[in-house]
């Protein structure tokens, strides 16, 4: 499954990672490629945790 995912930096040069067809899935990393890795962990998880409690799969893109 592909989901999009948006990658900003913030005030303090973080970057922000979010999946946006997944609510609430957001992870940051100190490089655009380390919040990229962190966020498709992130996606992991939410989708583990969807399936575990027999939740919707939202689309993916």
């Amino acid at each position: 499954m592909k989901f999009r995912v948006t990658i900003e930096r913030d005030e303090e040069g973080i970057f922000v990672a979010e999946c946006p067809s997944l609510p609430g899935c957001i992870s940051q990393g100190k490089t655009r490629a380390e919040a990229l890795e962190n966020i498709k962990d992130a996606a992991t998880g939410y989708l583990a945790s969807l399936k575990k409690h027999n939740e919707p799969i939202p689309q993916s893109i």
